[in-house]
């Protein structure tokens, strides 16, 4: 098993839910961590709970330039990051597709998808370069399976789990290794953001079940974190108890 104590690890989306739960597992696990995520007060309250030495960094992965320069200025005792999980990500409305609205659209893609693609170009060239390194992606489900109303989340989903194999493929001729962790449902705030602050129908969702929690996601980020050097878990779907796949679960009363 691998060691984590003063390894780097840069966690995006850290303001709340999986990211959140990330770092604080990587920290009680020895870790140095680097907080991004655009909701600063959150960050720094993050950072004071951390057991490890922490960096907070106001960050929207939307914005390339803006990821350039947060990732380029970086303290020197900061840059050399063994561990990026590229976390950051939302889905909005649920609208059929000929209903969609555009900025849900870019939201997502924005996020889910090029967001993914600036971290990982802005970091993975320095691991080569040191010769060590993982990028562990937060996938979905719903990047196995599409759901109705759930068109381009899902997409934005098959995305990042594509983007992954290439990366890994692109990546296999050297000691970094990539892996996507791929949730089933979660209870964060993921449907509040979905439906736009509406906590009620966001509450419905998670009605009867059982749902998993950051924590237990954050558990199989660094369990993927931890193995030997020669091994690398490509892909890690975890789920409830209570739900089988995308559309089948078992809800109580």
């Amino acid at each position: 098993m691998l060691q984590l104590t003063n390894k780097i690890v840069l966690v995006t989306g850290a303001s709340s839910g999986i990211g959140r739960a990330a770092a604080i597992r990587f920290s009680e696990a020895g870790a140095r961590v680097i907080v991004a995520a655009r909701r600063e007060d959150r960050l720094k309250q993050l950072a004071d709970e951390l057991k490890t030495d922490c960096f907070a960094m106001a960050l929207d992965v939307r914005d390339r330039s803006a990821v350039d320069k947060a990732l380029g200025s970086l303290p020197t005792a900061w840059r050399a990051i063994d561990i990026l999980v590229n976390n950051a990500g939302l889905s909005r409305d649920m609208s059929k597709l000929h209903e969609g609205r555009h900025d849900s659209w870019e939201d997502m893609i924005d996020t889910n998808v090029k967001g993914l693609l600036w971290v990982s170009r802005a970091v993975v060239p320095g691991m080569l370069e040191r010769g060590r390194g993982h990028v562990i992606n937060v996938g979905s489900i719903a990047g196995h399976e599409v759901y109705p109303n759930g068109n381009v989340y899902c997409a934005s989903k098959f995305a990042v789990d594509a983007l992954t194999k290439g990366m890994r493929m692109d990546l296999v001729d050297t000691p970094i290794r990539v892996t996507t962790v791929d949730p089933g449902m979660v209870e964060t705030e993921f449907s509040e953001v979905r439906f736009y602050g509406d906590k009620e129908r966001a509450k419905k969702v998670y009605t009867g079940i059982a749902p998993l929690t950051g924590e237990d996601v954050a558990e199989a980020i660094v369990w993927a974190a931890t193995r030997p050097d020669n091994v690398q878990i490509a892909q890690i779907v975890i789920l409830p108890k209570a739900q089988a796949s995308v559309m089948v679960s078992h809800r109580k009363g």
